[in-house]
């Protein structure tokens, strides 16, 4: 956001700025970074139970797992 203002923009007037993750330095921005949640706690569990299910024999095929990544809306968008 410093290169943007230096180059004369403004956020989020003229350019929205929206980041990944949430984590805490998202509130530490000026204006506060807009964020998509990374659900960390979601992630590891079926991340081991997707270990577990191997380890008892489950030979199905993953394709994919969805969880939900809400977004955090704050000042930068």
């Amino acid at each position: 956001m410093q290169a943007l203002r230096a180059a004369g923009r403004r956020v989020p007037e003229d350019v929205g700025v929206v980041g990944f993750d949430d984590s805490a330095w998202a509130t530490r921005t000026s204006p506060q970074l807009s964020t998509v949640h990374q659900p960390a706690e979601g992630l590891g569990a079926a991340a081991a139970a997707a270990v577990l299910a191997q380890l008892d024999g489950d030979q199905s095929v993953r394709t994919g797992i969805l969880l939900d990544a809400p977004v955090v809306w704050r000042d930068s968008a």
